[in-house]
């Protein structure tokens, strides 16, 4: 087995660290406060598709954490495994990701679930020059539908939220091009600072009334910074390349990250992988989110395709793992869960795999529950050598 010596600017090592966005195990103890107690992200997808197959995560040690139809346990996984809760307060994308990055969020982040207050709107329409439609509370799926034609009549930009801390502005592409909505959402993040609110959202649309509407693969997040360094920071410092893949930047806007290497689908996010993997050289931190589990599948409700998307994650894996070289790391987790067979279309309270593999390992490194999810990141730093206050490294368990 290697060394997986602590790596730095002068000693080669890469990690990958890999979010499948929504991707939970089971409700967490603290799940009914969030109406969430019957959660079960992976088990309810398996169930609703007659069982997954997933021998690749199978071998790392993923049925051994949860009943998971088609997934059994196996008696010796060739990874390390467990799985973590959540601390923080919230189940959106950047309090699993801050925390997992050594950034805890005591309070939660605003929510707005009926709309925003009309002060708030009113400072909207000064940046935008008019008063939006919609500001209500609804899922991206039916928006559109709903105001889509009025949108194009009118020129007006929708906005809308969720029960997620979110101000979400949609915008055709033939009224308000995607770099002018760009421009106008990063005018609207500094307006909702103040009222707490994680992400602003840009959600670029085309089609017509006739042919239906259609969102485009140019959704923007523009997020609260965060309030402290986050282990991203930490390795900028030191000048560790962190490269990021998919949304990741975004959710700690932009900071500590070298280069964004922005995705559609998971399909390229999973081939952006490979290629930056080859392009990074020999030291450095590739963060991928592989969204599709959360955005396509999970708030739409669609368990059969989160199963799917599943199943073409784990049959790409080996091609990452045969990319890998001695003293690599790969570390595969989630951020909440995003069950599509509860009621609603929210994410949900629940634990979260952790899977952690490195070449030359191919003996069971059982992880137990991690009480929190920046073991993670502790991990990582510990990696390369430096220091995150929150958090319990398990990289000795992996030597």
């Amino acid at each position: 087995m290697n060394s997986l010596r602590k790596p730095c600017p002068r000693q080669p090592g890469r990690a990958v660290w890999i979010v499948l966005d929504g991707v939970g195990l089971g409700a967490l103890p603290d799940a009914a406060a969030y109406g969430d107690e019957d959660a079960a992200t992976l088990p309810h997808v398996a169930a609703a598709c007659d069982g997954l197959s997933l021998p690749n995560l199978q071998r790392l040690g993923l049925g051994n954490l949860a009943d998971i139809a088609g997934v059994p346990p196996i008696a010796a996984p060739c990874g390390a495994f467990g799985r973590m809760r959540e601390q923080a307060a919230g189940k959106d994308s950047i309090s699993g990701h801050w925390e997992m990055a050594g950034v805890t969020l005591v309070e939660p982040f605003a929510t707005f679930p009926h709309g925003f207050p009309a002060e708030l709107i009113e400072r909207f329409a000064e940046i935008a020059g008019c008063l939006p439609i919609g500001n209500v509370g609804t899922s991206g799926t039916s928006i559109l539908g709903l105001y889509g034609a009025e949108h194009l009549r009118t020129g007006r930009p929708i906005v809308y939220t969720s029960v997620d801390s979110v101000f979400q502005i949609a915008a055709h592409e033939a009224v308000l091009p995607s770099e002018d909505l760009y421009r106008l959402c990063r005018q609207v993040r500094s307006m909702v600072d103040a009222y707490r609110i994680g992400r602003v959202i840009a959600r670029p649309f085309t089609g017509d009334a006739v042919s239906g509407f259609r969102r485009t693969p140019g959704r923007k997040d523009f997020p609260l910074s965060p309030p402290r360094p986050t282990l991203l920071d930490q390795l900028a410092a030191v000048e560790v390349p962190v490269w990021a893949v998919g949304k990741l930047a975004d959710l700690f806007a932009g900071r500590g990250v070298m280069r964004q290497l922005p995705t559609r689908d998971n399909d390229e996010g999973m081939e952006r992988i490979l290629e930056a993997l080859n392009e990074l050289g020999d030291c450095g931190l590739l963060a991928a989110n592989l969204i599709d589990f959360d955005m396509v599948y999970g708030h739409r409700q669609d368990a059969v395709g989160f199963g799917r998307a599943l199943e073409r994650f784990d049959a790409w894996l080996p091609r990452l793992q045969a990319a890998l070289s001695e003293d690599d790391l790969l570390l595969i987790s989630a951020d909440h869960g995003c069950d599509p067979l509860t009621p609603g279309t929210d994410h949900t309270r629940e634990y979260v795999p952790i899977l952690a593999w490195c070449p030359g390992l191919n003996d069971s490194r059982p992880l137990g529950e991690r009480s929190t999810f920046a073991d993670l990141g502790a991990t990582l730093a510990a990696y390369f050598g430096v220091t995150m206050k929150e958090g319990r490294s398990f990289l000795e368990e992996l030597r």
